[in-house]
């Protein structure tokens, strides 16, 4: 059985703060008789929704378990605090970790930083959410260390957000199951990495391999190649007047003498 057969389209999941449509609009000009299904999760289900199957490949945040999945990172994202636009962190350009000694940051159970030591002050309880704690933010009662996409998804025109220059940061990938490495699964690996159609593993290049070339004239080489025969003088056509032929140019001679 093909491909095509088992699967009928292709279901990508994606965590927030990830936009795969770049690579959607890709998809769709190499295999557009292969639906591409994109499927939302929340950051903390990427990796379960590989293991049981819900999608045949997801961005994803790592760290995802290597003994199961398979993965490819694409990108590492800036870390960002997230505060009210009156804090006095705004007058900074970026931030470092001992500035925030002094907040409250929230630890969301959604975090996809993997804090071993979390700076500033610990909340009460650890909001159940990134969204949440962005809440709470507004409200303020404290700071949120995230991804910039993440800052950028849940923008408010009351927040604003710093770098933070030595923060762990937030590294994407393209995961699926290690058994199920499809024809489909390679051709999204070719579209992420930038491979041509050509260059591709997947079912694409198969097809472009079977599609009959462009038929042309072959190049001549340049031993085929003849010397252009000299050209003809153009006969004189009946009725057209002869060019009159210049006069010839009076010779010098020496001035003759008066007797």
């Amino acid at each position: 059985m093909t491909d095509m057969q088992v699967n009928p389209s292709f279901r990508l999941a994606y965590v927030p703060g990830v936009t795969p449509s770049k690579w959607a609009r890709v998809w769709g000009e190499r295999l557009p008789d292969v639906p591409l299904d994109l499927v939302a999760v929340p950051a903390a289900d990427g990796e379960r929704t590989l293991r049981e199957g819900t999608a045949d490949a997801g961005l994803v945040r790592l760290p995802v378990d290597r003994d199961v999945l398979s993965a490819i990172p694409l990108y590492s994202e800036t870390t960002v605090v997230v505060f009210p636009k009156d804090h006095w962190l705004a007058a900074a350009d970026e931030v470092a970790l001992a500035d925030l000694a002094d907040d409250v940051v929230f630890h969301p159970l959604d975090d996809t930083l993997g804090w071993t030591d979390l700076p500033g002050r610990p909340a009460i309880e650890r909001p159940a959410t990134t969204a949440d704690a962005i809440e709470l933010v507004a409200a303020n009662v404290g700071v949120l260390l995230v991804p910039q996409s993440l800052a950028r998804l849940h923008h408010r025109r009351d927040l604003t957000y710093r770098a933070v220059v030595d923060a762990p940061q937030s590294q994407v990938a393209l995961s699926w199951p290690q058994e199920q490495t499809t024809d489909l699964v390679e051709e999204f690996i070719g579209i992420v990495r930038g491979r041509t159609v050509n260059s591709s593993r997947g079912r694409g290049a198969a097809q472009a391999a079977a599609e009959p070339k462009t038929a042309g004239q072959p190049k001549k080489s340049a031993q085929s190649k003849k010397a252009a025969p000299p050209r003809k003088p153009q006969l004189q056509k009946s009725g057209q007047q002869k060019p009159k032929p210049r006069p010839a140019a009076a010779k010098r001679g020496k001035p003759k003498r008066r007797s």
